[in-house]
């Protein structure tokens, strides 16, 4: 596939022009390998009109040359990144007002900027390459798809090696091996497995809890492919469900479906949410249903955009977007069930295609 950096680089000096800045200083890791393709843990970005500068320390020197250099000048520094900055930014004249990530700096950093002298005048920026990160290319689709069938293959095979008497964190273990197993190189968040009324917690952090017969699990999970996210979640239950279990589970499989059909690129986040919410709120669940419907996915778990009753931002063709519905009743558990969807200009487009059917395991 063609690479897609430089046309990322050329979109964000043109919001930099438009922003009457000369260049941008960027902190965030998942921004500098999304404009550079370097996947290291230690880094300086800065993007000026003529060239984008990368810095990195001597662990990464190889690394650096090999994914980066093609669209950046490389620089290896022994000691500081910050001291290779000052020596390195152009000098004024050809570059006076450089704008920083305000959301991604931290405060000792942001004192290294006002102690830098009158060198540069320097202005906070908010999501300059986040804004351009939402929309993704064919490559960073495929990317996703393949996160996704990693997630999908890994359910599978776990889903019949779990049973009744097994762990939270014993259930996260057989979870997380399968998804390195099945290609997965990292874990895009803390896996989440809660059972029985446990599952009532929206974010319920894996525990030393048996799972018992008759009782709910939901399993919250991600793969990550080329740097790229998945984030899937399935409700099953330990042997025959109850009629409350088919029933409240029935409700937010007919959620997930209502939105999954009807998300479309250009509508706000608020009516992307409002396709689950009505639904859940007609079958007299609405005041189990707690959070937001979904968030956008990418080089990080959350992304913009916003699927929520509080978002009036259109949705954009090309973004990945998660679609998660939930009910959750304090005593008794919860069911959430979440695929991924990529809102392409005819329609979306789904990332993972496992049963929404309520599966009886264990």
């Amino acid at each position: 596939m063609p690479d897609g950096r430089p046309a990322r680089l050329t979109a964000l000096r043109a919001a930099l022009l438009a922003e009457h800045l000369d260049g941008l200083l960027i902190s965030s890791l998942a921004n500098i390998r999304y404009l550079t393709g370097f996947s290291g843990s230690n880094a300086l970005a800065v993007v000026t009109a003529s060239e984008c500068l990368l810095i990195t320390d001597i662990r990464y020197d190889e690394q650096a040359h090999e994914e980066a250099a093609a669209v950046s000048r490389v620089v290896i520094e022994s000691q500081s990144l910050w001291t290779a900055l000052w020596r390195e930014l152009p000098p004024q004249g050809g570059v006076e007002t450089v704008a920083f990530e305000s959301a991604h700096i931290l405060h000792r950093d942001f004192a290294r900027l006002l102690e830098s002298g009158t060198r540069w005048r320097w202005r906070p920026a908010v999501e300059l390459v986040e804004s351009l990160r939402v929309v993704k290319d064919a490559d960073e689709v495929a990317r996703h798809a393949e996160a996704g069938r990693i997630a999908v293959q890994a359910l599978s095979v776990t889903l019949a090696k779990i049973h009744t008497g097994m762990t939270e964190l014993a259930i996260a273990g057989v979870l997380e091996s399968e998804l390195r197993q099945a290609g997965s190189e990292d874990f895009p968040f803390k896996s989440i497995v809660a059972t029985g009324p446990r599952s009532a917690l929206p974010h319920a952090r894996a525990g030393m809890r048996a799972w018992q017969r008759g009782e709910l699990l939901l399993i919250d999970f991600g793969a990550v492919y080329d740097g790229y996210c998945s984030d899937v979640t399935r409700t099953v239950v330990a042997g025959p469900a109850t009629e409350r279990q088919r029933v409240v589970h029935g409700i937010v499989a007919g959620a997930n479906a209502a939105a999954r059909a009807g998300i479309r690129a250009g509508m706000t986040g608020k009516d992307a949410d409002a396709l689950a919410r009505r639904y859940i709120d007609d079958a007299g669940e609405g005041a189990a249903f707690g959070h937001s419907l979904g968030h956008g996915l990418g080089l990080e778990v959350h992304e913009a955009p916003r699927l929520s009753r509080l978002s009036e931002s259109p949705l954009p063709a090309g973004a990945v977007v998660t679609i998660e519905p939930g009910i959750y009743h304090a005593g008794w558990g919860g069911v959430r069930i979440e695929d991924d969807v990529h809102l392409t200009a005819s329609g979306p487009v789904l990332l993972t295609d496992f049963t929404r059917d309520l599966l009886e395991v264990g």
